[in-house]
């Protein structure tokens, strides 16, 4: 699955992750009490998560889905979006 960046210093980045399911936070644990860019969509192709959006924590929902959207992320990836709120 692709991970996508909004915001912060990694904007308009992508890596790859590894497992069925993306984590709520990236990076997952850093133990140091920094700020983590948190899981605001995925998107699906047949069950199966394609990519994940993550934004900046200092994003609202809504900035993360208006910049998914331009982005096109969906049509990209021939898949359905799901916001997680």
């Amino acid at each position: 699955m692709r991970a996508l960046f909004v915001g912060g210093l990694v904007d308009n980045s992508e890596l790859d992750l590894e497992g069925r399911e993306p984590p709520l936070h990236y990076p997952e644990n850093t133990g140091g009490g920094q700020p983590r860019y948190r899981l605001h969509q995925i998107g699906r192709k047949a069950e199966k998560v394609i990519y994940a959006v993550y934004g900046a924590p200092e994003l609202s929902d809504q900035e993360v889905r208006r910049v998914a959207g331009e982005r096109d992320y969906a049509r990209r990836f021939e898949a359905e979006p799901q916001a997680l709120r």
